[in-house]
């Protein structure tokens, strides 16, 4: 496993304090605050140690305050149900007592079903792509200092867009993204880690869907944006070391938020899990 990988995943498993309750380390990635996926990611660990022979199959979760990337997250997990074949936990995530997160997460024990998906949409093969942070490289030199070492550092997360935009320079497109993404490295075979780490990875460039049709990027000192909740389907296995493609939109923006949706396929082309997410875009 990478180094820089290795961390990802030490950051993810959590620490437990005792009685359902747990602690997370931050990361910095150069935000202001705690990047949203992180605490997602977390809170859906935490929520999973609490129930045995399970897996998550969808959380819901609201963003209440940023997080301070400077202080460990306490995670606290309530077991709301434990029925024939799903559980239920509620999650809340707290930072100096007061809460900046809060999800439930249901757990659906395995069983045979219905099975039909829609088909993958067109798209590039990945190792035709640049990476996200090739790009950053590529730019670097032309962007404000502050922004180059952010740009250009190492992810354990490869992200590789498809028909990038300049951030510097956004012009007007169509509500709609695709980026392949994948964990860099070998990772162990525990299905709950990789549920996890593409929890933490949906977050990434979701919010910006609904940004395309309006020409803005996160650059632009006018806008405001913020994500506002975060939802999640797991639908069938997957790893998180193989390539996924993220195929976003935005159906809607109005009254200062946007609507994103996004579905996540395997290059086999089968739907493995989905995604949406509401955000403030509010020019200042």
């Amino acid at each position: 496993m990478l180094d820089v990988t290795k961390k990802l995943v030490e950051l993810l498993y959590l620490a437990p304090t005792g009685d359902d309750h747990y602690r997370g380390e931050s990361q910095d990635l150069g935000f202001p605050h705690v990047f949203g996926g992180q605490v997602l990611g977390q809170a859906l660990m935490a929520a999973s140690h609490t129930v045995e022979g399970r897996l998550c199959h969808s959380l819901h979760a609201y963003f209440l305050r940023p997080g301070n990337k400077q202080m460990p997250i306490e995670y606290e997990v309530q077991r709301v149900r434990d029925g024939g074949s799903f559980s239920v936990r509620r999650v809340i995530a707290r930072q100096d007592g007061k809460e900046i997160l809060t999800g439930s997460m249901s757990f659906h024990a395995p069983e045979e079903g219905f099975d039909h998906q829609v088909d993958m949409p067109e798209a590039p093969d990945p190792e035709t792509l640049r990476s996200e942070q090739d790009w950053g490289k590529i730019m670097a030199p032309h962007a404000p200092e502050a922004f180059r070492e952010i740009m250009t550092r190492d992810r354990p997360i490869e992200i590789r867009p498809v028909n990038p935009t300049n951030p510097f320079q956004p012009d007007k497109r169509p509500p709609h993204k695709q980026n392949w993404i994948r964990a860099l490295g070998t990772l162990p075979d525990d299905p709950v880690l990789h549920r996890c780490l593409l929890t933490y990875a949906s977050d990434f460039s979701f919010l910006g869907t609904s940004l395309n049709p309006h020409g803005v990027s996160f650059m632009n000192n006018e806008l405001q944006a913020a994500s506002l909740d975060h939802a999640m389907w797991f639908h069938r296995d997957f790893r998180m070391e193989d390539w996924l493609l993220y195929d976003k939109d935005s159906p809607s923006a109005s009254s200062g938020r946007g609507f994103n949706r996004g579905n996540f396929f395997n290059q086999d082309g089968v739907l493995v899990a989905s995604a949406t997410q509401e955000a403030l875009i509010r020019k200042r």
